[in-house]
């Protein structure tokens, strides 16, 4: 069985949507019902749908992970959104033995940038995953 598709409430599609095409790549696939719901895919081939919900209640701990394979790019991300004025970013730290950091986003979800460490690119190779972000 695989993973279709995660289903994300956001109060401003819109906004939701070129945050993720903007920041992480994500490609707007198509709009619906006066931008009420919107596809997009990422790398990968992940799908996110987000739908209009006007105060959408997460647990503070809920968050989307993206894993990169180089510190670097974890730096390089947090960079790009420092410079583009994001609200919400975290100090870069240590996660699980790479670099990361989080940032708490204006639409109520908190993503996660962080390295893959060696032990993650091997597990994921093993399980037959590109090494994609």
């Amino acid at each position: 069985m695989q993973l279709n598709h995660l289903d994300l409430s956001v109060p401003d599609v819109a906004a939701a949507s070129a945050f993720l095409a903007d920041h992480f790549g994500f490609s707007l696939l198509l709009t619906k019902g006066n931008c009420g719901m919107a596809v997009l895919s990422g790398d990968g081939g992940v799908t996110l749908v987000l739908t209009r919900n006007e105060a959408p209640v997460y647990p503070k701990t809920f968050h989307i992970g993206f894993l990169v394979d180089d510190a670097g790019a974890v730096c390089a991300k947090h960079a790009e959104l420092a410079a583009a004025g994001v609200a919400g970013l975290s100090a870069l730290q240590e996660l699980r033995g790479g670099p990361g950091f989080y940032c708490r986003t204006t639409w109520g979800i908190l993503l996660e940038v962080a390295q893959r460490t060696p032990l993650q690119a091997n597990q994921h190779r093993r399980a037959g995953g590109d090494l994609a972000t």
